[in-house]
């Protein structure tokens, strides 16, 4: 089986990437990148950001790595949280709440219009890209928390066309609909014809 090492630290991350890769039957196990890894995410986009991370593991480890960047993107607030959807508060509840009270003044679900974005960049050691995308996944931010899956945003994030919200999705629906699984579907096609 070959091995692809994702420049990630975050274990909810690689089990939900492992488990599309699985489901895909894509024949290639997920590495997490050596610690400490706490690159310097200063890129300006999505794409930017999940390059730096692929490059600094690909680099670390001598091996052909990739990277995601994923964010929240709210319409009312000029696309923020943004590239600093994962740095906006200490942990996620702190995120919700903080989101929460941002949308107080929006008092229907169609001004709350957000996306979910994941830019996945796959790099070598010597800083050549080999394959990047950005996927785009549209809802609302609903009014209150829901759901007892998932992590992040996804309590809050009311996926468009659903009466549901991502956390109340399994793994499994989460992992054929999600921004990641989006991302990760145009991924591993490429892979499975290039890699």
């Amino acid at each position: 089986m070959k091995e692809l090492i994702f420049a990630t630290s975050n274990n909810n991350k690689i089990i939900e990437v492992q488990g599309k890769f699985d489901y895909e039957k894509c024949n290639i196990k997920i590495l997490p990148v050596s610690q400490p890894f706490n690159p310097d995410e200063n890129g300006k986009t999505f794409l930017e950001n999940s390059y730096i991370k692929a490059f600094t593991a690909a680099k670390k480890m001598n091996k052909v790595a990739f990277g995601d960047d994923t964010g929240l993107c709210v319409k009312a607030l000029n696309g923020r949280p943004g590239i600093y959807s994962a740095r906006y508060a200490l942990d996620g509840e702190s995120k919700i709440e903080k989101l929460l009270n941002e949308m107080k003044e929006f008092k229907t679900l169609e001004e709350r219009e957000a996306y979910f974005t994941c830019a996945i960049t796959l790099v070598k050691p010597d800083g050549e890209t080999l394959f990047q995308y950005q996927s785009k996944f549209e809802g609302y931010i609903d009014f209150e928390p829901k759901g007892e899956h998932g992590f992040g945003y996804d309590p809050i994030f009311k996926i468009k066309g659903s009466d549901k919200n991502l956390a109340e999705l399994s793994l499994t629906e989460k992992n054929e609909i999600s921004h990641r699984a989006l991302a990760l579907t145009e991924f591993i096609r490429w892979l499975n014809n290039n890699f």
